[in-house]
């Protein structure tokens, strides 16, 4: 069977049964539980799926080798299944991981030995890769077979997935019934937003606030947006020069850039944006960064005394909450559209840029906001 085959099987396997577990084995049930449900860090069950797909296709390899590096010919590359075979799959169901490799964390980076339980794998949380190490040597020592496990791994994703499908229609649906009436005031979206943005792990969360209001008004403005770049990509990488990008329509140019920071905007940080600034090919208007830290008044001259410099473009550090009220006050009578377009950019963040909780935190925060209002 080729690897879209065995998916295939499996994906039909933990559908058949997807409401009961076939593992008889306790200890092997808790295991694969925990590395399934581990919300926090998703490359244990990646890694896994990959030393499964790998010894499903070709059973003379040792499962816990997915490097070929280690040598000899009972290795193989768990990178090349997880990125050729696994994204495919897990996008098509739509599967609760991340949407990268696994490979290329920095706990399963650049390794040239086996994957054995005498080894310790220094990553976070620590159970986690301890159990998947555990589950691999299960299968190598046959405690289990693979594709047993691999149903069941993909049995338990599909639950989590329902389960957050479900969650999410019930906070859509409540949202939805409200429609019609009093929509809230500026000032309450504001304190909506500043409540989210107070939540864990809510880095990604600025850059939405900005491009949502491009998304409301930009085409009254004739400016539109840019496509957003993966949270975790660096600048260098994609060629951006910031986190929010601008451009007027029929131009190719952009205009407006914003920099997105959660603490204070340093001297070095306008440096770094005046060193960007110099290699745009067209005239950039504005170079803004958003905070939602203190603004330093010397570092917001220090941004200003760069406008002749450059020849024209303006260096300003502005703060988060306060762009977003002067918005919502400017443009008053398409605040719910805002909104709107600040909970479909939100919604449509994968997980890893945006985990689930915070998508969730976010619709029951609006759901009490307007019942109150």
């Amino acid at each position: 069977m080729t690897p879209e085959e065995i998916l295939q099987d499996i994906q039909q396997r933990a559908a058949a049964t997807l409401n009961r577990s076939v593992i008889i084995d306790p200890v092997i049930q808790e295991r694969v539980d925990y590395v399934c449900r581990c919300m926090s860090n998703r490359a244990g069950v990646r890694l896994l799926m990959s030393c499964l797909l790998g010894k499903l296709e070709q059973p003379h390899v040792d499962p816990r080798k997915p490097y070929t590096e280690i040598g000899g010919t009972d290795s193989f590359s768990g990178r090349t299944y997880d990125e050729r075979y696994l994204t495919k799959f897990i996008n098509k169901n739509r599967l609760p991981l991340n949407s990268t490799t696994a490979f290329l964390t920095p706990t399963l980076r650049n390794i040239d030995h086996a994957l054995t339980i005498d080894r310790e794998l220094v990553g976070r949380p620590r159970d986690l890769y301890k159990k998947a190490l555990e589950l691999l040597e299960d299968v190598a020592l046959q405690r289990i077979a693979a594709d047993v496990l691999f149903v069941e791994i993909v049995r338990i994703l599909m639950l989590l997935r329902d389960e957050k499908l479900t969650r999410m229609d019930s906070l859509l649906s409540t949202l939805e019934r409200a429609e019609g009436a009093l929509p809230l005031s500026s000032e309450a979206i504001v304190t909506l937003i500043k409540q989210h943005l107070s939540c864990k792990n809510s880095s990604r969360l600025p850059v939405l606030i900005v491009a949502a209001a491009y998304g409301a008004v930009g085409m009254r403005l004739s400016e539109i947006v840019l496509p957003l770049n993966s949270h975790n990509a660096a600048d260098l990488q994609t060629g951006s020069f910031g986190d929010v990008e601008i451009r007027l329509m029929g131009e190719d140019s952009v205009v407006t850039t914003y920099e997105m920071k959660m603490k204070r905007v340093t001297k070095d940080d306008i440096d770094t944006a005046v060193t960007k600034i110099a290699r745009v090919p067209n005239k950039m208007h504005n170079y803004l960064f958003i905070t939602t830290d203190v603004i330093d008044l010397t570092v917001a001259e220090y941004a200003a005394s760069f406008y002749e410099k450059t020849d024209g473009t303006e260096i300003a550090i502005l703060d988060c909450i306060g762009f977003l009220r002067h918005f919502l006050h400017l443009f008053h009578r398409i605040r719910g559209d805002y909104l709107n377009a600040y909970q479909e950019l939100l919604l449509n963040e994968p997980d890893s840029s945006v985990s689930q909780t915070l998508k969730e935190a976010f619709l029951a925060l609006r759901q009490v906001a307007e019942i109150d209002e």
